[in-house]
């Protein structure tokens, strides 16, 4: 039987990508997104998909109660990657803001991942991915809830390695960098509806990330495309000896490096200019 897989997040970027790159290795690829819509799309292309919100238990249940029924009980891999951006000083976000980021970032995962770690225990063996960030270990200016999401993301991440070690069931963390998808557009309506522009003291800096979400690609240098995402998936799924961590991206690899040798304070700098 091929290996299977359940990957969050493919209605576009990096999910997408991934499904369809999987799917054409001979992978039983089962594609969740949150939109009917999407679902409808990924069948289209010949996937086999679900809804999934990862912000909804009774949809994350109903999911795998899916991926149960197509596996035959089992499953060999997930890729946790459905998430979204949620930009805004700190000072101007609500809890509410706040908690909608935790909930489909951080909570949304924990839920789904519980629920299918007794399966990969049940059949002795299993891989879970995780695709965090570059904002997962150091932090940017307005992007304190997606920093902060990520940041837990792989504490917990790290965590369930420890947890899991004897269970023949490895955990893995994937970190990209700038990649040219559709995340800029969704960051740009969660900033919209939580934040108000025009009363903030921080209205100049905001126009500014207007104008950077609002781009149909990435403005930093070195972005990459979904496919360099999905070539560090693939070692993750099919090394005998997977990496615990994939950095993605020269940003990503540079600021691992420069977080353990330089101070803080010059590390602050650095971050502030980007």
């Amino acid at each position: 039987m091929n290996k299977s897989i359940l990957i969050t997040g493919c209605s576009s970027g990096i999910g997408l990508n991934a499904a369809l790159t999987l799917s054409a290795r001979g992978y039983l690829v089962i594609a969740t997104a949150r939109k009917a819509e999407d679902v409808e799309m990924l069948k289209e292309r010949g996937l086999i998909a679900c809804t999934l919100d990862l912000s909804a238990t009774d949809s994350i249940n109903n999911a795998v109660a899916f991926v149960v029924e197509h596996t035959g009980g089992t499953l060999d891999f997930l890729f946790n990657n459905g998430a979204y951006g949620q930009p805004g000083a700190l000072e101007d976000l609500s809890s509410k803001a706040l908690q909608e980021q935790f909930q489909t970032n951080v909570f949304g995962w924990h839920e789904l991942t519980k629920q299918i770690i007794p399966i990969m225990r049940n059949q002795g063996h299993g891989r879970i991915i995780q695709c965090s960030s570059v904002l997962g270990f150091v932090s940017m200016a307005y992007r304190g809830a997606y920093n902060a999401s990520k940041y837990a993301l792989e504490g917990l991440t790290d965590t369930l390695r420890l947890e899991l070690k004897d269970a023949n069931i490895d955990v893995i963390l994937i970190e990209p960098g700038p990649i040219n998808t559709q995340f800029r557009a969704n960051a740009l309506t969660a900033f919209k509806k939580h934040i108000d522009i025009n009363s903030s003291v921080h209205q100049l800096q905001y126009e500014q990330q207007m104008a950077r979400l609002s781009s149909e690609s990435s403005t930093v240098k070195f972005a990459l495309e979904p496919i360099d995402v999905t070539r560090a998936l693939i070692h993750a799924l099919e090394s005998k000896a997977p990496k615990l961590k994939y950095r993605v991206t020269w940003p990503t690899k540079i600021f691992a490096v420069l977080k353990r040798i330089l101070p803080t304070r010059w590390l602050d700098r650095l971050l502030i200019k980007g």
